[in-house]
C-alpha cells in the first residue's frame, strides 16, 4: 500500500492536506476525481475533523509521500 499526500488549495494561502492510502496513484486519481464537486470529511494526523466542500477548490495536488521516520535521525 503506498501513501499519498492530498492538497486542497483554496488561494495562495489557505490549504488543507490530507493522506490516503491506496495501491497506486491511478487509484488514488480515482478518488480524487470521484469526490468532485461535493462535500468529503476526514480526520488528519492530529486527530482534527474537517468537513470540505470541494466545489471550493481552486487547485488540488495529489504525490506519493515517502514518509520519513524521524525517531532514527540524530
Amino acid at each position: 500500500m503506498k501513501e499519498f499526500k492530498v492538497t486542497y488549495f483554496f488561494d495562495e494561502e489557505h490549504y488543507i492536506r490530507r493522506f490516503i492510502h491506496m495501491e497506486s496513484q491511478e487509484e488514488a486519481e480515482e478518488l480524487i476525481q470521484s469526490e468532485r464537486g461535493r462535500y468529503i470529511s476526514f480526520t488528519d494526523s492530529r486527530g482534527i475533523y474537517h468537513e470540505l466542500d470541494t466545489r471550493n477548490v481552486r487547485v488540488i495536488q495529489l504525490s506519493e509521500y515517502h514518509r520519513v521516520d524521524k525517531s532514527k535521525k540524530k
